[in-house]
C-alpha cells in the first residue's frame, strides 16, 4: 500500500517548471493553500517576476513573505489540512548570505522543521550544481549550501522530484 506523500521537494533548473509543478501539487491537495514567498524585489526584473507567480495563483491563495525567517513563518502557518508551498529555497539562502546570518545552522533549522510540520509541504529549490564552478568564492559558497541543503531534504521528503523542461521526473518516495 502506498501512502500519499506530505512533504515534497521540487528540484530543477531556472524556468524549468518548477514553481508550475508545485502549484499544481498544492491544488490538488484541496486544503487551505499558502504561499511562503522567499523573494526580495530588489530591482524591476524581480518585481515582474514576482507579480507573475503573483498572477497565477487565485485568491484561494493566502501569502506569506519570508524572505530571511523562513523556519518562523512554516511553524506559525503550520495547521492540519494545510498546505505550504515555499517557493524558493535557493532565494532564501542568497537572502541569508547576503544578510550575513548563518546558513549552516539555518539550514538545519529548516530540516530539523520539517519532519514535525502537520501540514503538507512542498519545497521549490534550484539544482545549481550541474553547471561550471563558480569563479568567485561567494558564488561558490551559494552553490555548496544550496546542493547541501537539496540533499539534505531528499533524505527526509516523501517525493523528491526534479523537474526538465517541464517534465517531472521522480527521485524518490516512500512507500
Amino acid at each position: 500500500m502506498t501512502t500519499q506523500p506530505s512533504t515534497f521537494l521540487i528540484l530543477g533548473g531556472a524556468r524549468s517548471g518548477k514553481s508550475r509543478h508545485a502549484q499544481r501539487i498544492a491544488q490538488a491537495d484541496g486544503g487551505e493553500r499558502v504561499f511562503v514567498a522567499t523573494a526580495q524585489a530588489f530591482d524591476d526584473e524581480m518585481r515582474d517576476r514576482i507579480a507573475r507567480h503573483r498572477a497565477d495563483r487565485d485568491s484561494s491563495w493566502h501569502t506569506v513573505e519570508a524572505p530571511l525567517a523562513l523556519v518562523d513563518a512554516i511553524r506559525s502557518e503550520d495547521a492540519p489540512g494545510r498546505v505550504l508551498l515555499v517557493d524558493c529555497l535557493t532565494l532564501w539562502l542568497s537572502n541569508l548570505l547576503l544578510a550575513g546570518h548563518d546558513v549552516a545552522a539555518e539550514s538545519d533549522a529548516l530540516v530539523a522543521a520539517v519532519p514535525r510540520l502537520c501540514a503538507r509541504l512542498i519545497l521549490v529549490s534550484n539544482e545549481v550544481g550541474l553547471s561550471v564552478v563558480p569563479d568567485n568564492a561567494l558564488a561558490r559558497r551559494f552553490r555548496d549550501a544550496a546542493g547541501m541543503l537539496n540533499q539534505r531534504l531528499a533524505q527526509i521528503c516523501d517525493s523528491t522530484e526534479f523537474i526538465v523542461a517541464g517534465h517531472p521526473i521522480r527521485l524518490n518516495r516512500a512507500e
